[in-house]
């Protein structure tokens, strides 16, 4: 294990120099990543400390780590999302979760299974032989980001929204991208003094009050214990449908209207991705 933490120490601090943004942008997985550390019981926030790379500060810090390390494991790219049929609005996982070449369960609800299960062996020292902890606990944390940005469980035609060209006020941009960072950036310099900080303090408030009576739904989605991966997903799938796609075409100009009616689903999706990667963690490290 120590040495899979030297080599993790090295890698992060050779991508620390890139920034690029997918699934949610850096601002986007922070804020998921800082609402879930707040959550950690005493057991679980001492063996994420245990398993994060030595130069890291905390999870948040690293949480953008999956998407750059994609320029090194190439087989991680397809683990990010999942391409759901054109215009059903629905997900199914058999159905949807499997790679371009259909191999199943490599898709973004796979990947979190997988990786979670990984992390169930961390007091075993053959899982701990067998896997690279510390790079599980990066996946599934970034991963679990992901499964709640919308366009990450999109259209197949369009790659989530990849290929349909808007403009964010003046700026030419892709649907995806609106929704992995502008809508975030936007928000953050009219409401939060461009700090993210301010912005993942203004949702953990409204975790405590004004959705304190839906966290516990949240943290379990009907089942006995995190994470629910499908339950993430359906619920992607239909915010895209409701919120994402809607009333949006090829060369739509997207401005006011669209920001503000979208920005609390913005919200409550990065408030659902930190509750429950902090219930899935202290489900893991008990």
């Amino acid at each position: 294990m120590e040495r899979h933490r030297a080599q993790m120490i090295g890698f992060v601090l050779a991508l620390s120099i890139f920034r690029v943004a997918h699934g949610w942008g850096i601002d986007g997985h922070y804020t998921i990543c800082k609402i879930a550390q707040s959550r950690l019981t005493g057991a679980a926030a001492n063996a994420v400390k245990q398993l994060l790379p030595e130069s890291a500060e905390d999870l948040a810090s690293v949480c953008s780590w999956a998407d750059r390390v994609k320029f090194h494991y190439h087989w991680s790219s397809e683990l990010h999302f999942i391409d759901t049929p054109d215009n059903l609005c629905n997900y199914q996982y058999n159905r949807d979760c499997k790679d371009e070449n259909g191999e199943k369960g490599r898709c973004v609800a796979g990947a979190i299974n997988n990786y979670t299960s990984q992390l169930l062996g961390y007091e075993s020292s053959s899982f701990r032989a067998a896997y690279n902890l510390t790079e599980a606990l990066m996946f599934l944390s970034h991963f679990m980001g992901d499964i709640h940005q919308p366009l990450h469980v999109g259209f197949t035609s369009d790659k989530g929204g990849n290929t349909i060209d808007v403009h964010w006020y003046t700026r030419k941009q892709v649907l995806h991208h609106v929704w992995d960072d502008n809508i975030i950036e936007t928000a953050e310099d009219r409401y939060y003094s461009s700090d993210v900080d301010v912005l993942v303090a203004a949702i953990q408030q409204n975790i405590t009050n004004e959705w304190a009576d839906q966290v516990k739904d949240w943290e379990t989605c009907g089942s006995t214990k995190p994470p629910c991966s499908d339950t993430y997903a359906s619920e992607s799938i239909t915010a895209a449908c409701e919120w994402a796609y809607k009333d949006v075409s090829e060369g739509s100009v997207l401005e006011d209207a669209y920001f503000l009616s979208r920005l609390p689903t913005v919200h409550l999706r990065l408030a659902k991705g930190g509750v429950r990667l902090a219930a899935t963690l202290n489900s893991i490290f008990k």
